[in-house]
């Protein structure tokens, strides 16, 4: 069963006087049958927990800094209005007791914790987004990550590869950005795209009719689960491996491109869609950014003199690791330019990075 977190938060611009605040409040714990319990904050203002009916759990501190708290936790199943009621008589009760001396009264919907379908995914600058996902269609650990698509009533079914939001069904501008923002000619060209298990970047350039498209994905899981339940992602394209203009192949990328780099294979298009940009460079990022490093090199090495290289960066908020990433590009074995595009990702509820890079 499921745990609901409410939380009331009452910034003050003076201390509150502890005594009065948490006298004028005890009747309401009476009145809910709670039993309370004072713990020793050793000088820190006031902490005390109650304890009620079913399960219902409050915490109250008041704080010497000019911060008044109160957590309430109760079981899913619990009556929502009784729990309204009671967090309704701790807000009116509080603003009179702190009459004068309130600058901000925020009260916060409930969070749910330990509910069988997770609604809480971070973006990528670190703040905690609730998504309104109502089931899980799909969950798998492969031998590379865990794979799960959820169904959200906003942005539809959704792939989430080891916690991170990688495309939904409303995400058809992610997918146009990484190929260029419409502003290419796919007609007669060769394209090769690394990763793109979801199968939305071969879906649409196939639309634009390629000589050939060759996509790498290591991960055959990743192409099960979206040809199952991404289909307004992906169409029918992932029903066959091969077709008239393309070819999947279940492989890793990078001996696959050593090998054309051996052969002399050029394309006129490669577009990267592995991962995204490392945010940092601690030492647990290394090996994402070494990996970003060499699919960099190798890509421009298959890449035709008047080709491009297409990838995402990172949140648009990332700028150091942004910066980071365009100072990898003037290292690599030949001179290049690039252009950046910013989009809106509705699934990602941040704006996110694209870039162009080219030959010199």
């Amino acid at each position: 069963m499921a745990l609901r977190h409410y939380t009331l938060d009452f910034k003050l611009s003076a201390p509150a006087d502890c005594t009065s605040t948490v006298h004028g409040l005890q009747s309401i714990f009476q009145e809910q049958e709670m039993t309370e319990t004072v713990h020793d904050t050793e000088g820190h203002g006031h902490l005390a927990t109650f304890v009620g009916k079913k399960g219902r759990f409050v915490v109250l501190r008041v704080h010497t800094h000019g911060l008044v708290t109160v957590d309430l936790q109760c079981y899913e199943g619990d009556d929502s209005a009784q729990v309204d009621n009671l967090l309704n008589a701790l807000e009116t009760k509080l603003e009179n007791l702190l009459r004068g001396i309130i600058t901000r009264v925020k009260r916060l919907p409930a969070i749910s914790r330990g509910a069988s379908v997770d609604r809480y995914w971070p973006t990528a600058d670190g703040r905690l987004v609730e998504y309104d996902i109502d089931h899980v269609l799909y969950d798998k650990d492969s031998a590379y990550q865990n794979i799960k698509i959820l169904h959200s009533q906003q942005f539809g079914n959704m792939l989430v590869l080891n916690g991170d939001v990688n495309m939904a069904d409303s995400d058809l501008a992610y997918t146009q950005a990484i190929m260029g923002g419409g502003r290419e000619s796919y007609e007669g060209k060769e394209v090769l795209i690394l990763g793109g298990g979801d199968g939305g970047i071969l879906a649409e350039t196939v639309k634009l009719k390629p000589k050939m498209i060759t996509m790498l994905e290591i991960d055959e899981a990743v192409i099960d689960g979206c040809r199952q339940h991404m289909r307004k992602t992906c169409g029918d394209i992932l029903d066959s491996l091969t077709g008239d203009c393309y070819q999947v192949l279940v492989e890793d990328c990078v001996p696959v491109l050593k090998k054309y780099v051996a052969e002399g294979r050029t394309f006129d298009y490669v577009i990267n869609d592995l991962t995204a940009v490392p945010i940092s460079t601690l030492p647990e990022e290394d090996s994402t950014w070494e990996f970003l490093r060499l699919i960099l090199d190798l890509s421009i090495k298959v890449l035709r003199p008047s080709g491009k290289y297409f990838t995402q960066g990172n949140c648009a908020n990332l700028t150091e690791a942004l910066n980071l990433y365009e100072e990898q590009l003037q290292k690599l074995s030949c001179p290049v330019d690039f252009s950046k595009e910013v989009v809106c990702v509705p699934s990602y509820m941040e704006l996110w990075v694209f870039y162009s890079v080219w030959k010199k």
